[in-house]
């Protein structure tokens, strides 16, 4: 499986400016690509307050579907970030959109203070098959709290993309709690943080990871802009589970209640 990071820095609240950038990305991605990872809410940026109502689109948007058209012309697959417009309330969502839609949405559940007055949190973890692997999407701070990699874990993920926008001076903070979840679950993690500055003054950290089941850094970022490819051996997934599997010796299980659908999507909703 070949997936392309893209650490890119936007622009926040310049939806044509991010869509411009991404669909060039998409547009000149590798012949053999699987799939492309952008950083959290690259679409719109981050954006707060009166400027909501202006830039959040739902998904049906026309941003979206901008994306939706790239994707079927090179037959690939995108995990991006976007401001989400839902009947009057506003989410941080990423989206696995693939040729044939979005087979994958999840709102992030776990926000970072200065997200609390303007957005609302998810109320479900969710993973879905694509590509024959089971894949579930966490955003930024979600990784910083270690259930949120095990409810996904616990739905049977074995790929964890993040979308990220970690700024200084917490780099560090996740390049650990990435390898951690990897680890402690026994799956392969994906994670594609913005570069640069933001508007408001935030300087973004980079750093932009891919970790093996082992807990393993098989690539890092710096700070600056970066695309890089990265082929994944999922048959790595056994070999961590070969001798011990963290998710049969547990004995304490999430709550939640889980929900199966016949499109094989899996939820654990958190309510």
């Amino acid at each position: 499986m070949n997936i392309e990071l893209l650490q890119l820095a936007g622009r926040d609240g310049d939806t044509a400016y991010n869509l411009g950038r991404t669909l060039e990305a998409i547009a000149n991605c590798n012949a053999d690509t699987d799939l492309l990872v952008f950083p959290e809410t690259h679409l719109m940026g981050f954006v707060g307050g009166e400027q909501l109502a202006s830039v959040a689109e739902p998904l049906k948007g026309p941003t979206l579907q901008a994306v939706q058209q790239a994707v079927r012309q090179r037959n690939v697959s995108v995990v991006i970030g976007l401001v989400e417009r839902d009947a009057g309330v506003y989410y941080n969502t990423s989206v696995l959109i693939t040729p044939e839609g979005i087979a994958l949405g999840y709102r992030k559940t776990h926000l970072w203070p200065s997200e609390r007055a303007d957005i609302t949190p998810g109320d479900r973890f969710v993973t879905t098959l694509w590509n024959g692997v089971r894949v579930g999407l966490l955003i930024c701070y979600d990784i910083e709290l270690p259930e949120t990699a095990r409810a996904l874990a616990q739905l049977g993920a074995e790929l964890i993309i993040v979308t990220n926008g970690n700024m200084d001076p917490y780099g560090p903070v996740h390049r650990t709690a990435i390898m951690a979840r990897a680890q402690e679950n026994q799956v392969f993690c994906v994670m594609v943080n913005r570069a640069g500055q933001g508007d408001d003054g935030l300087v973004f950290a980079g750093g932009s990871a891919v970790v093996d089941p082992f807990g393993r850094v098989l690539y890092e970022a710096g700070r600056e802009e970066t695309r890089q490819v990265i082929s994944l051996d999922l048959t790595q997934i056994n070999a961590a589970r070969r001798d011990y599997h963290y998710l049969n010796d547990r004995r304490l299980l999430l709550q939640g209640e889980a929900v199966e659908h016949p499109d094989g999507r899996r939820e654990l909703l958190i309510r």
